[in-house]
Parts: C-alpha cells; structure tokens; sequence
C-alpha cells in the first residue's frame, strides 16, 4: 500500500490543465534532481504531464497502456494491456462479472488494435523511454473510476522501476485510496467532498486534439535530441 498524499478538500476548478500542471508539479519537487520520467495518459493527462516534466526537471513520454473492460459495464477495469502487448488480469473480478475466456479473447483484441493505432500514431514522434531503475511518475488530468490510471500503473510496474508514483489534480476519495494499492506514493491536489466527474473541476476542459499531443512530444523528442 502506497502512502497517500492529499492537498485538500476544495472544490476550487482550475483554469485549464496547463494551470493544474504547474501547481501539480510545485507538489513534487521532492523529485528534481533524480531525472523522473513523467507518463502521460493520452490525451488530456499528456498536456497535465508536461507542465509536471517542465517543474521537475523530468523526462516526458506517455503511458500507452489501456484497460480491458468487464460486459456490461465499461468503465470496469477486469484487467489491463500494456504497450509491449503483455496482459494482466484480475482472476477473482474475472470470475464475479462472469466474464468468459471467448469474452476475454475478443477484449484483448480490441485493445491491443488500440494499442497498435495510437504507436502509430505517437511513437514516431516520441520514442520509448526505459522505465527500470527510474522515479516514474504518472499523470492523467484528474480520476473518476481510475480504471485507465490503474492500467497504466500495472503496466509502468512491470518495468521495474525504482519508484513508482501517481499524480493527479484531483480524484474522487474513493479511486485516491484505490489507486494507492498499485503506487508507492500517490499525490492528488484536490479530493473534493462532493466529485461527479473530472471535468467539474476545469473551467476550460476541452477535449485534447490528437494534434496538441503530438506537438508536445515533438518537442520533447527534440528537446531530449538536443541535450
């Protein structure tokens, strides 16, 4: 169980994902100076993530892992893919949604064609970068069930890295302590009382283009060519 770290109880929005980015990054400066790699979930946690990499110091790239979903109710996660292709499953959430092997099959399918599209779509502009031995921090814009987050944490563990934490704007209380048995710390601005969904707490939460993405990890390659 990771230790868990909550700013406060406001339901104060933040100005825009850039905003919550900066003030995230402020909470973490604990890791300047260990050269963290900072993953950022596509789409909207990416621009949150670069404002973080920027505060401390770290390296950018994003989490390409994605959830495998229980019939029925889609934003259960019964499992998690990541990018390399390796699955993780949780038997016993398996087992109580009754999900069958034929079930399961067509899931990861469906998932690893996700996969597939979005490195065509990033990695030709960002490359890979190695997550074992690495601080690794990982941001998304805000969690509501946390079932993309938990893939994503599942994914980022396998590559053994030294420390492994999750960072977010704001949470639900429930998902901040869920979310604290797959990360070795887990730091969230704002766990407000009352939380319907992310995008309440933003005054500007446009969707995220696929285009802004790539504009930032083009300049992260670049910036990480260059040094």
């Amino acid at each position: 169980m990771g230790t868990v770290r909550v700013l406060s109880h406001a339901e104060t929005p933040f100005a825009d994902r850039r905003e919550a980015g900066r003030l995230l990054g402020r909470e973490l400066v604990e890791f300047r100076g260990q050269r963290p790699v900072v993953l950022g979930i596509p789409r909207g946690g990416v621009v949150v993530a670069a404002e973080v990499a920027a505060e401390v110091d770290g390296e950018l790239d994003i989490a390409l892992a994605r959830k495998l979903r229980a019939p029925q109710n889609p934003e259960l996660a019964v499992g998690a893919m990541s990018e390399d292709g390796h699955v993780f499953t949780d038997q016993s959430l398996l087992r109580y949604v009754g999900m069958t092997e034929e079930r399961l099959t067509q899931e990861k399918d469906r998932v690893r064609g996700e996969i597939e599209q979005r490195q065509r779509l990033y990695r030709g502009a960002r490359q890979k970068v190695p997550l074992e031995g690495r601080t690794v921090i990982v941001v998304d814009d805000g969690l509501a069930t946390g079932a993309t987050m938990k893939a994503a944490l599942w994914a980022a563990r396998k590559d053994h890295p030294h420390v492994l934490v999750c960072a977010v704007p704001v949470a639900a209380e429930h998902t901040v302590e869920e979310m604290a048995e797959h990360c070795d710390q887990i730091i969230c601005l704002r766990v407000p009382f009352y939380f319907a969904a992310v995008g309440q707490f933003y005054e500007r939460f446009d969707q995220t283009e696929d285009s802004e993405v790539l504009e930032i990890l083009r300049r992260e390659q670049a910036r990480v060519v260059v040094t």
